[in-house]
């Protein structure tokens, strides 16, 4: 075979491994659907990225994306896959059997990180080793026909021998059955999904559940709400609470086999079961809830009605030594949160939450329990699916985020926002209105100043706040002149302290500055 016939045929070469990659990942997801959900490729590769991903990554991650951060890794890895599997289709052309061996080795690697994942279970290698070496096999099979001579039309009587194309039916053939092969995975990642059915018995089971009755609630206030368009609701609904967390698979779990273990440094080792948890007294509370990641202004943050039982009861039972001073939750996913234990034993609504708004928990947010702590950053005490509190010392162990580096204890910060007018809204001449939210839960919040350009700070009208671990709406009346003018705000804790200007970035305990915007009034 000449070197410019070979490089011709590079092309189809790659799309023959792009091809054999989709079909493994396709028989791969399908048999993760059957024998391991848990172990679906993508999900160990996806889970296995984020673990390692330095604190900037994540940051970087939720500052471009918000939310979407998990759909842009899963498109990442997608790309990335089909980059690297046509590159292996070539070298599979050029000198086999490398480019197989390449698409073996990811399936290995894929399987390792399986075995590594916290709900690993015998079977979770399997998917990943289906998926590498059926794309080894499919790329080997359709690589191979590339080097089959093409056959030359037979000559006329008496003419010289026809040329074989280089651009011939073998070529043609293996595009054409690397077009069956994408499809074939097509179908097969669809059946997967037909297949998931412990997504839908968990979603079933928990349309069916029927919340118990708090022994107490707390009121909204009606005066908590100051009916402004624009301004952010004081509860947020749970379709639009944030959610950010280390699961790039959302965990379906059955509450019928739910249990948690409350363990460590206590006189009396505790195990609760779904049954014993709903048979205790119930508290509805309002709660904010901030995300660290949440940059000056940010939307990584929400208020909403949980229901559960206080921590503080269920840490009672255990009875914690003397020693302790940290409780380290565990997710069924392997995540981990390092809570000071005064803010899981103090007065303050610290929650074991089985309901959201009314409605046992959204899966996404960590059905069928969760921990929703007042005062603290999501990183250190807001565990989904969670099922074992270990009573322990900061000395001692450490969780997931902080051992990357993020402060250990992630008290939140005083901080307050503007959501009216926009950054760079058009606000007509006249009378207008700047509104928006402030928070420091667990302290509250006191006031808010807003300063117009270079003018001097006017006090807002503060909501009525819920509690000091929500919170609150303001809102200030403005008479808008002509032209471009900067608009910033600051708030004043119930304890005297002002929000301070310096700018900080969100990693390690939390963003700091004044939020600042640019209106045009015309």
């Amino acid at each position: 075979m000449t070197p410019t016939r070979s490089r011709a045929q590079d092309v189809p070469a790659a799309v023959a491994g792009i091809s054999a990659a989709v079909l493994g990942a396709g028989l791969g997801e399908l048999a993760a659907a059957v024998i391991a959900p848990a172990a679906s490729p993508f999900a160990v590769i996806g889970g296995g990225m984020i673990d390692i991903a330095p604190s900037w990554a994540k940051d970087l991650a939720i500052s471009l994306f918000g939310t979407g951060d998990k759909l842009a890794l899963l498109v990442g890895i997608a790309v990335l896959l089909l980059v690297v599997a046509g590159a292996a289709g070539v070298v599979e052309h050029r000198k086999a059997p490398w480019g197989r061996v390449v698409f073996g080795a990811l399936g290995v690697v894929g399987a390792i990180v399986a075995m590594t994942r916290a709900d690993a279970g015998t079977l979770s290698p399997v998917p990943s080793l289906v998926a590498g070496a059926a794309a080894a096999v499919v790329a080997a099979l359709l690589v191979a026909r590339l080097r089959r001579p093409p056959v030359a039309a037979a000559p006329a009587t008496g003419e010289a021998p026809a040329a074989a194309p280089a651009d011939g039916p073998t070529r043609r053939g293996v595009l054409a059955l690397s077009g069956v092969a994408v499809l074939a995975g097509a179908l097969a990642a669809l059946g997967s999904v037909a297949l998931s059915g412990g997504a839908r018995a968990v979603t079933a089971v928990r349309s069916a559940l029927r919340l118990p009755t708090p022994v107490t609630t707390t009121a909204v206030p009606a005066a908590a709400e100051l009916g402004i368009d624009g301004l952010a609701p004081v509860l947020t609904p749970s379709a639009d609470f944030y959610r950010i967390d280390t699961a790039l698979v959302v965990p379906q779990v059955d509450p019928a086999t739910w249990s948690l273990r409350v363990h460590g440094l206590v006189e009396q080792e505790v195990v609760l079961r779904w049954d014993d948890l709903v048979a205790l007294p119930q508290k509805e509370t309002v709660a904010t809830l901030v995300c660290v990641s949440n940059g000056v202004g940010g939307s990584l943050i929400g208020t909403a009605r949980w229901l559960g039982v206080p921590l503080r009861d269920i840490l009672a039972r255990a009875r914690p030594t003397a020693e302790a001073d940290m409780v380290l939750s565990r997710s069924i996913d392997g995540f981990t949160a390092s809570s000071p234990i005064e803010a899981l034993t103090d007065e303050r609504d610290a929650l074991l939450a089985i309901g959201m708004n009314g409605e046992p928990l959204p899966i996404e947010h960590g059905f069928p329990v969760r921990m929703v702590v007042p005062g603290l950053y999501g990183y250190v005490s807001a565990t989904k699916w969670v099922t074992e509190l270990e009573v322990t010392r900061y000395a001692d162990d450490e969780g997931y985020w902080t051992s990357r580096g993020w402060s250990a204890r992630g008290p939140v910060k005083l901080a307050s926002r503007i959501d009216v007018p926009r950054a760079g809204a058009r606000v007509p001449v006249g009378d207008a209105v700047i509104a928006g939210v402030a928070w420091q839960t667990h302290v509250g919040v006191a006031g808010v100043e807003v300063q117009i350009d270079d003018g001097a700070w006017q006090p807002a009208t503060l909501a009525t706040a819920i509690s000091s671990d929500t919170w609150v709406q303001w809102s200030l009346p403005w008479n808008a002149t002509g032209g471009d003018h900067t608009v910033r705000c600051r708030a004043i804790s119930a304890d005297g302290q002002t929000q301070t200007p310096n700018v900080a970035a969100p990693a390690p305990d939390g963003a700091t500055g004044w939020d600042e915007l640019t209106v045009s009034v015309t």
